[in-house]
């Protein structure tokens, strides 16, 4: 059974690591290619686009470094091993998204001030191969985003670039059959507005994990409940729970119980509750009730 859960994770591993590489390259290749045409032509949209693609090309850089990071087994001084980098990366992407943001908001003031004259018909082509670039990225990271907070950052930003490269797409159009350029300016704020919305949940989440808060996929009152109907638990107390990684949590808990002989029974059985939860590295320390006392405040 272990080397198949063994073998298992290694096909895991070493597929989402070819996943991230291929989203790097495809990424890559398209930001270079939309920031030539957004440069030849003058267009903001474009080249606001390439920022923030440019950005997400660092953003799957730095889960893949983090990826490999938390692959590392613990030692003496990092006990964990490195596991915990991946919320420290996911902090560092939703600040380089939030930069992102700043700067496409300073270009858009200056280009009202001053318009330049814009292609409808190469920002609607490139834009659109960004659709299709975008939206097989995200595709390629839908599987594994559920339970991996670096994973699923990095897919809801392709899902939110693909629904922006549409937006460009249909600023082209409108610049070819009105001559409004200055909506390729607008299009630019409302690129910068849906970043930040994607990008705030990501920002909330990475800062609470970085500081030990309960993660957001644990249900805090459940477990509390079924700890204390658990069989054979008097009472708890010293309950904490934390993020090891994206992935992985921990928790540590003081019970009372009053049969001494049914300790391993009933820590056995509460470990793997607290697994069905979400928690895969769990600590008990069993406290036992004076049979001289009759308040639990005894122990």
């Amino acid at each position: 059974m272990e080397q198949h859960h063994s073998h298992n994770h290694h096909h895991e591993v070493t597929s989402l690591n070819t996943i991230f590489i291929l989203c790097i390259v495809i990424n890559l290749a398209f930001v270079i290619i939309e920031a030539g045409v957004g440069f030849i032509y003058n267009s903001l949209g474009l080249l606001s686009d390439a920022g923030h693609n440019l950005s997400d090309v660092f953003s799957l850089l730095l889960s893949l470094f983090a990826f490999r990071m938390s692959q590392y087994h613990g030692n003496q001084h990092f006990t964990y091993g490195y596991k915990k980098s991946t919320v420290l990366v996911s902090l560092v992407n939703a600040i380089i998204l939030l930069i992102a943001v700043g700067a496409i908001v300073i270009e858009s003031i200056y280009k009202f001030k001053q318009p330049e004259t814009i292609s409808g018909e190469a920002i609607s082509w490139t834009a659109g191969i960004g659709i299709l670039v975008n939206g097989v990225t995200a595709w390629l990271l839908m599987k594994n985003q559920k339970h991996d907070l670096n994973v699923r950052g990095a897919f809801l930003h392709m899902a939110m670039d693909t629904l922006v490269s549409v937006g460009v797409v249909i600023s082209g159009i409108i610049i070819i059959y009105t001559g409004l350029t200055i909506i390729d300016t607008l299009i630019s704020l409302v690129i910068a507005a849906i970043i930040l919305l994607s990008t705030w949940k990501l920002l909330k989440e990475s800062l609470f994990l970085s500081l030990d808060a309960v993660p957001e996929n644990i249900d805090m009152q459940a477990i509390e409940q079924m700890i204390s109907h658990a069989p054979g638990v008097e009472s708890w107390h010293h309950l904490h729970i934390w993020a090891v990684s994206t992935t992985e949590n921990a928790a540590t808990v003081h019970i009372v119980i009053k049969d001494l002989s049914q300790m391993e029974n009933i820590k056995w059985k509460l470990k793997e509750s607290l697994h069905q939860q979400g928690i895969q590295h769990v600590t008990i320390e069993c406290e036992t009730l004076d049979s001289s006392c009759k308040e639990k405040s005894c122990c």
